[in-house]
């Protein structure tokens, strides 16, 4: 029944929204539920939902998140049709009202999209942080923000648009993943290098990759972007890692020539990966290997380590 109390998550359903979005909602704005049973969780109740209504209708139309809750909090008086645009007006454009395609991402990734393009930092940090406790870097990675990102890119290639919403959504991943790789648990030497090919500048991929080594507890190096073949080969000489992934956003950047060079390295075994879409497999040098995803790149580093911590076991007995 539609007049029955709902919960977070069947609110957020309804409106397309992540459950975390609506807790910040509450929480900054005072549009909550308003139900309460004792000993229960509090309910929405259908004037709740209206609000709510109101204030996704307003912040997708470029409203600001504080504005459109002051007219939510007005329900049941639902502003006209002219009221959306006097208030962009003063307030500013989130991206001339542009949506950003999710593919058959969840109402996560949904709400997610949503705050890019109103530039709300706050929910974007909120919503990876929420989805990175509760699922982990992987998850995280792969069912919400590959399809926002991959959605900004494609929306971007389209109308030569949302460099800023990409450049906020890059900030905000990037220091959601810090906080995860600062938090790990990593033991023992750091045997798996991660770098970024020569000119290549998307790091974002590889910084999951790092954030998810350290949530499984792997010890790592990052060098980053635009790491030249011969400065790659120095790092490898000088740190003995086991393990080297190169990654490779765009074609141009996927010169087969810097994987030869790291397999040349005298110092062995030595597995290297060429991970990210600008690698063609029929293009890889013998011996390298090319993981087809965050998840795979990650059991082959635990492999590299596992492999090693037996080693080093039956060397000591």
């Amino acid at each position: 029944m539609v007049d029955e109390p709902l919960s977070a998550g069947a609110v957020a359903r309804r409106l397309g929204v992540a459950v975390t979005t609506l807790r910040t909602w509450h929480q900054r704005y005072g549009l909550g539920p308003s139900q309460h049973v004792p000993g229960h969780h509090r309910r929405y109740t259908p004037a709740d939902l209206a609000r709510l209504e109101i204030m996704r209708k307003l912040t997708a139309e470029g409203v600001t998140p504080a504005e459109a809750a002051r007219w939510a909090k007005l329900s049941p008086v639902v502003p006209g049709p002219g009221v959306a645009s006097r208030l962009r007006a003063g307030a500013g454009r989130d991206g001339g009202g542009q949506t950003i395609p999710v593919g058959r991402a969840g109402p996560a990734a949904r709400g997610l999209a949503r705050a890019a393009m109103r530039l709300d930092a706050a929910v974007i940090s909120d919503t990876i942080s929420h989805a990175l406790a509760a699922d982990g870097v992987v998850a995280t990675w792969e069912g919400l923000l590959r399809p926002v990102l991959a959605g900004i890119g494609e929306r971007h290639v389209a109308t030569a648009g949302l460099i800023d919403v990409e450049h906020l959504m890059s900030r905000c991943v990037s220091e959601a993943f810090a906080a995860v790789a600062r938090s790990g648990r990593a033991t023992g030497p750091a045997r798996i290098l991660l770098s970024c090919a020569d000119e290549e500048q998307h790091t974002l991929p590889l910084e999951a990759l790092a954030a998810a080594l350290a949530e499984a507890g792997v010890a790592y190096r990052m060098l980053g972007a635009r790491v030249p073949a011969a400065a790659l080969v120095e790092a490898v000489n000088r740190t003995g890692p086991a393990a080297v992934v190169v990654w490779s956003h765009t074609r141009p950047t996927a010169d087969p020539a810097q994987l030869s060079a790291l397999l040349a390295v005298p110092r062995r075994p030595l597995l290297v990966l060429a991970a990210g879409p600008g690698w063609r497999a029929d293009t890889l040098p013998a011996g390298v290997v090319r993981p087809v995803d965050l998840a795979e790149a990650v059991s082959l580093a635990l492999a590299v380590r596992d492999s090693l911590d037996q080693s080093t076991g039956a060397d000591r007995a």
